[in-house]
């Protein structure tokens, strides 16, 4: 059970979060209550210690300690300032106005900036909502303090997570995600045709979610780790274990079908196995094949700690052994493949166990399992800690500068919010400006605040039913009503990665709440909040696509191009140092790759949500994030192979690889020339395959012969993936020679 929590919920990131918010409100409030303060300053506590908690970002103690002491002094002076200004409306308005514009200009300061920005705004906000005046000011300030005290001695004492401890966590949810990934693998084994595609889609998504993961240990590596040597080998140990599960599941499916599977198959969601997927095969090698995959499972799912002993090292023998060929059993090739790729799995969790544990007990080992630990040996012997050449970007500067940007459509938009919603209300216009502040946070074009407006105003319709319901429950009572609050604000949080929608209901429900708690609800009061709702995701809407807009189209291809740079970066370094060159920082590069990707995706939101009118764009987006996806497999698995180059004598270097990948690199360039300028007239090459352009017998010697096959198919099939990519983005092929 605890495995099926670390792999819903990685790091165990949301639980913490709403934990240690809901304990912060919560000790707040108790203190509160002992003191017998009204209610008013109750719910202001109870704001105050939830944004006290939620704002903080930095990761280690020391940076929090100092942006949560200076918040407080930031959470006095909003306070007091929106008191002094509250009954002017003119220049509280204009004030509200500046606040808004700098919180978002702050940002560009960094973690602490963006905290003290947002604590500035929230507090302004807070004494608009409860109607703070001078005569509670000093009352109102001993809560404030008692508030960011509570939510400091939860965050340090009561509920303290540390980096390191963050890394474990993640680390925990790699394996239970493993383990979840090799499960799915065994029930696409068994799967009938009538089967195959939720069995398909369930290895997508667990595939993905692997990859989430070892994306998220990469953020926690510098922070969580002893020293940068540690980092390094646990980056190359996660990165060999995410590549080897990948490719286990793309050779099962290549033993379920009638010819070759595509790696596209793996990417792109809706995408059928090739020839319908056959019926599966019941032999004595699937039986076998069947075993070890489920022994390998249970071999994952072992704690740190407790992967020793005799039957275990059986076991683990017995799969490594898969990596000889005199090991493998007699089936067909396609099957034999599937043990190749279930002992490089079985290694790779090998090297990770040894990374996270150290020396283990070897009495027992095989001559297959020594050998391989003498492979991971060398590796880690090779691992060298090796100087950052961080490549220095000319930052924007003036109008072109995001936050800057972000700061004037915010300020424009949160100008016509403040217009508009003091004709609805003058006394809840505020909800419109909080609106239209929330849809610019984490969003960067005009597509991705339209959609992010849309969640926000259906969680809120649906919230305002809750909210009614609610408030009827609760009545009078008011210590239930703080109850259920507390749910909701957990809910809140714990929702909020995974759905905008759900966490908008949430904090929706959560008002009916606060309202019934301050004796202010009444059903047109929720109304009204829908009302301001979608009167501020209009003025963000408005003011993203008419003040200096960054249009979805204009985004989305800077970062493609971003992707693609950065696809030519490692798979040029890849085949040179396969080539027998000097490659460097291979991992870390692909990781960069990895990371445009996943900003790609998350840009193409917009292009490829349900609501979207133009439905062949939005599967041409799909098709093209999916091609990406299916490059960057290839081009992480090219540099894992070369990675291992100089410490393995199975893997030779030919310097004619370089010259092959020549016309890869260069059809990357000229789509990444194309999408940047259209009329750049980029042209990509065409010739025949790639296995086919090295003069065969020179490779083909029995020492180097799988080693080889697997590089020229990765190379085979990135190939195929760029110049499927240049045909859907329209890039011109260079007319082939005569003769």
């Amino acid at each position: 059970m605890w495995d099926r929590i670390s792999a819903s919920d990685p790091g165990l990131l949301r639980l913490t979060a709403g934990l240690r918010t809901v304990a912060a409100i919560a000790l707040t409030l108790t203190v509160l209550g002992l003191l017998r303060v009204p209610l008013p300053q109750l719910v202001a506590g109870a704001i105050a210690a939830m944004v006290a908690t939620f704002t903080i970002r930095e990761k280690q103690r020391a940076a929090q300690a100092r942006t949560l002491a200076l918040g407080l002094p930031v959470a006095l002076i909003s306070v007091t300032l929106g008191s002094l200004l509250n009954q002017r409306v003119v220049v509280g308005d204009l004030f509200f106005v500046l606040v808004i514009f700098g919180a978002v200009y702050s940002r560009r300061f960094g973690d602490r900036g963006t905290t003290l920005g947002l604590i500035g705004f929230q507090f302004y906000f807070l004494s608009l909502f409860v109607q703070a005046n001078m005569s509670t000011l000093p009352a109102l300030y001993g809560v404030l303090a008692l508030a960011f005290a509570c939510s400091a001695l939860v965050r340090f004492v009561l509920l303290p997570q540390t980096p390191a401890g963050t890394l474990e966590r993640l680390r925990r949810a790699f394996r239970a995600r493993l383990a979840q990934l090799i499960a799915t693998q065994i029930e696409l084994l068994d799967a009938g045709p009538e089967e195959i595609d939720k069995v398909l889609e369930e290895l997508r998504t667990r595939t993905a979610r692997l990859h989430e993961t070892a994306l998220m240990i990469q953020g926690q590596l510098e922070e969580g780790t002893s020293d940068e040597a540690t980092a390094r080998l646990l980056q190359r140990r996660i990165a060999d274990a995410e590549i080897a599960a990948e490719r286990l599941g793309l050779l099962l499916l290549t033993a379920r079908s009638a010819e070759r599977t595509d790696t596209l198959t793996l990417h792109l969601p809706g995408a059928p196995v090739p020839s319908g997927g056959a019926q599966p095969v019941r032999d004595e090698a699937t039986a076998v094949l069947r075993r070890d995959l489920e022994a390998l499972r249970l071999l994952v799912q072992r704690p740190l700690g407790e992967a020793s002993g005799t039957a275990l090292a059986h076991v683990r023998n017995r799969l490594l052994g898969y990596r000889e060929e005199a090991n493998l059993p007699e089936a067909s090739p396609a099957v034999q493949d599937v043990f190749r790729g279930l002992g490089e799995l079985a290694r790779a969790v090998l090297g990770l166990r040894t990374a996270l544990e150290g020396p283990q007990d070897e009495s027992d080992d095989s001559p297959a399992t020594a050998r391989s630990r003498e492979e991971l040996d060398a590796e880690d012997a090779a691992i060298e800690v090796s100087e950052e050449t961080e490549r220095e970007e000319a930052e924007p500067s003036g109008l072109k500068r995001p936050t800057t940007r972000a700061a004037v459509q915010v300020a424009a938009g949160s100008a016509l919010a403040i217009t508009g919603g003091e004709l609805l209300s003058s006394q809840r216009w505020y909800w419109a400006v909080l609106t239209c502040w929330i849809v610019f946070i984490n969003t960067a074009s005009t597509g991705e605040i339209l959609v992010k407006s849309y969640r926000r105003l259906v969680g809120t319709v649906l919230g305002v039913v809750a909210g009614i319901g609610l408030a009827g429950l609760v009545g009078h009572h008011t210590w239930t009503a703080f109850g259920l609050m507390l749910v909701c604000v957990f809910a809140m949080f714990y929702t909020a990665p995974l759905s905008y929608t759900l966490m908008s209901f949430f904090v929706t429900a959560m008002l009916g709440l606060l309202y019934t708690l301050l004796h202010t609800y009444t059903t047109e009061v929720l109304v009204l909040r829908v009302e301001e709702t979608a009167l501020g995701a209009a003025c963000g809407v408005i003011a993203a696509a008419v003040v200096l807009p960054i249009h979805t189209g204009r985004r989305t291809n800077e970062l493609l191009v971003a992707v693609l740079e950065r696809l030519a970066d490692v798979t040029r370094a890849a085949v040179d140092q396969l080539s027998g060159g000097a490659g460097t920082g291979l991992v870390e590069r692909a990781r960069e790759l990895d990371q445009a990707l996943a900003e790609l995706r998350a840009a193409t939101q917009p292009l490829t949500h349900p609501i979207t009118p133009l439905r062949s764009r939005r599967n041409a987006v799909r098709y093209v994030v999916a091609l990406l996806e299916t490059c960057a497999y290839h081009a992480r698995s090219l540099a894992a192979t070369a990675e291992l180059l100089p410490t393995h004598p199975s893997i030779a270097a030919d310097p004619r690889l370089r010259e092959v990948c020549g016309r890869i690199v260069h059809n990357i360039e000229a789509i990444a020339a194309h999408v940047a300028d259209p009329r750049s007239g980029a042209e990509i090459e065409t010739g025949p395959s790639i296995a086919s352009m090295l003069e065969p017998g020179t490779l083909r010697t029995p020492r180097y012969d799988r080693v080889t096959d697997r590089v020229l198919r990765h190379l085979q099939r990135l190939d195929e993936a760029v110049s499927g990519l240049a045909r859907l983005l329209g890039v011109r092929t260079a007319a082939e020679p005569k003769g």
